[in-house]
C-alpha cells in the first residue's frame, strides 16, 4: 500500500502547542465532550507514521506513547492498513457465534502459538482488555466453582465496574463509580524500588496475606501484570512470580497473566511474563498492541480450562471481528518479517544507555527501569523516596509543548512512563530524551 503522504522521523514545530487549529478543535470539543474523557494533551492529530504524529497545524511529535501501548509497530503501518481495507471490502461483520469465519481461528492459532508452554491452548476473542479481563474472571471462576479474585496493589485492569475493583488506585478512575463487586481483593506485591525485598520475600508476604485474609481454597483466580504499566512499570524482583505460580499450582488456583499492556513484543519477547525463566500462567489476556490500532484482545490458555465455560457462556457482537482480526494478523506476520523482537531490544539497549544515568544525575529521579519499549523513571522530593507528582506535572507539560508526547503512572502519579514505538530511531530517542531532560534541569 501506498501512502498518499510523507512523514520524516523527525521532531518539527512549527507553531506553539497547541497550535491555532487544535485550540479552535479544544473549544468545540468543550462544547461536545463529557468532560469525564480527560486527556493529557489537548492538540489533536490528524495522521502518524513509525514514531512520529502529525498534529492539525502539521507540528510533527515523538510519541513515546503511543495510544498506552497500542501502535507498538508504527502509526498507520501501510501493511496492516491494506490488510484491513481488503477484508473491509469483502466482509464486516457476521458474529462468529452466529456464522463464523477464518480469520478468527487463524488469530487463535497464532496466540496459541505464541503464549507461553507447551500444551493445548484456545482462546476467545473480544474488544478490549477490560472485556478480557472480565471474561478471563468469568472462565477462572466457571473451571474452580470458587469466587474470590486476587489481583496485586498497584495493578491496573481496566475500566469497567469488575475491572475497577481489581485496580488499586482511587483516583481518577475509581472515585465516586462505586458500590463495587465483592470477592475481588488487593494484595501486596514485589515493588523493589519501595520495598527492598528480595523476590522469594515480596512472595511470602504476599502469600501469607491470602491466607490470613482470604484463604487460598476461596481463590478462583490470580491476576498479575508481569510488568505494571499504569502502577508505574513496576517489575517484581526476580524470583517472585516463580514462587506465586508455584502456590496457585499447588492450591488450585488459576494464574493470569494480563499482558494487554506489555505483551505482543513490546518487551523484546511475545510477552513479558517470559522474562521471569519458567513461569507458564494459566490464562494470558492480550490487548492493545495486537492488531495494530484496530479494537481486539483475547483470553488465550489451557483448554481444560478455556473450555470449561458452556457454549454461549462467553462471547460479544464484535468480538474477534473480521477487520480487526485480518489487521492482527499482519501485526503478527510484521513483527516476525521485520524482526521486531530485536527491534525493542534495540529501543532498551538506546534507552539506557541515553536515560540510564538519569538517577545520578538528577536528584529528583529515583530510579529509572524497564524492559524493551517500556520503561519508567520514578521521580521523588530531593533526597527522599517520597513521591513528586508535581514534578511529573512540569515535565508532562514541558515534553508536551515541546514536541514529546509522554505518559504518567504510578499510584502516586509520580512516574515518567515511556513507551514508544519499536521501530523508533536512536536518533529519535535522543531528541526526546534532550526535551526531558531540559525539563527535568528546569525542577
Amino acid at each position: 500500500m501506498v501512502r498518499d503522504f510523507d512523514i520524516t522521523q523527525q521532531r518539527l514545530l512549527v507553531t506553539e502547542l497547541p497550535g491555532p487549529k487544535s485550540v479552535a478543535l479544544q473549544e468545540r470539543r468543550v462544547r461536545s465532550v463529557s468532560r469525564g474523557a480527560g486527556t493529557l494533551a489537548n492538540i489533536y492529530m490528524e495522521r502518524g507514521a513509525g514514531a512520529i504524529l502529525v498534529d492539525v497545524d502539521g507540528n510533527q511529535l515523538i510519541d513515546l506513547g503511543c495510544g498506552i501501548g497500542v501502535t507498538t509497530i508504527g502509526h498507520a503501518h501501510p501493511d496492516v492498513a491494506a490488510a484491513a481495507a481488503a477484508q473491509a471490502g469483502k466482509l464486516t461483520h457476521t458474529l462468529f457465534t452466529v456464522t463464523p469465519y477464518e480469520n478468527y481461528v487463524r488469530v487463535a492459532e497464532k496466540l496459541a502459538e505464541i503464549t507461553p508452554g507447551e500444551f493445548e491452548k484456545h482462546s476467545i476473542l473480544v474488544n478490549s482488555g477490560a472485556e478480557a479481563v472480565e471474561n478471563a474472571v468469568k472462565i477462572a471462576r466457571k473451571f474452580t466453582g470458587r469466587r474470590a479474585i486476587v489481583s496485586l496493589d498497584h495493578a491496573f485492569h481496566g475500566r469497567t465496574n469488575l475491572t475497577m475493583a481489581m485496580t488499586y488506585r482511587p483516583w481518577p478512575e475509581r472515585a465516586g463509580m462505586g458500590p463495587f463487586p465483592g470477592e475481588v481483593y488487593s494484595v501486596p506485591t514485589s515493588y523493589p524500588f519501595r520495598d527492598g525485598l528480595s523476590g522469594a520475600e515480596a512472595a511470602e508476604k504476599t502469600i501469607d496475606y491470602i491466607t490470613t485474609h482470604i484463604g487460598a481454597s476461596e481463590v478462583a483466580a490470580f491476576f498479575v501484570e508481569p510488568i505494571q504499566g499504569d502502577g508505574g512499570i513496576v517489575i517484581p524482583a526476580p524470583g517472585y512470580f516463580a514462587r506465586i505460580a508455584e502456590f496457585c499450582r499447588d492450591n488450585g488456583i488459576v494464574f493470569v497473566a494480563d499482558e494487554i499492556q506489555a505483551g505482543i513484543a513490546r518487551t523484546g519477547t511475545w510477552y513479558s511474563i517470559e522474562h521471569h525463566d519458567g513461569v507458564i500462567p494459566d490464562l494470558i489476556t492480550t490487548a492493545k498492541g495486537i492488531a495494530g490500532g484496530f479494537p481486539l484482545a483475547a483470553v488465550t490458555g489451557r483448554a481444560e480450562i478455556m473450555d470449561a465455560v458452556q457454549p454461549g457462556g462467553i462471547g460479544g457482537t464484535f468480538g474477534g471481528n473480521p477487520v480487526s482480526t485480518a489487521a492482527a494478523l499482519e501485526v503478527f506476520d510484521i513483527i516476525e518479517r521485520e524482526g521486531l523482537l530485536a527491534e525493542a531490544q534495540r529501543v532498551e539497549a538506546s534507552l539506557w544507555a541515553r536515560i540510564g544515568d538519569w538517577a545520578e544525575k538528577f536528584d529528583v529521579v529515583g530510579e529509572v527501569r524497564g524492559k524493551g519499549a517500556m520503561f519508567g523513571v520514578e521521580l521523588v522530593k530531593p533526597g527522599t523516596r517520597e513521591p513528586n507528582p508535581e514534578a511529573l506535572t512540569a515535565i508532562l507539560k514541558y515534553a508536551t509543548t515541546h514536541g514529546v508526547i509522554v505518559l504518567d503512572a504510578g499510584s502516586w502519579d509520580s512516574v515518567l512512563r515511556i513507551m514508544p514505538s519499536v521501530v523508533i530511531s536512536d536518533e529519535l530517542i535522543g531528541d526526546a530524551a534532550t526535551v526531558l531532560e531540559e525539563a527535568l534541569a528546569l525542577l
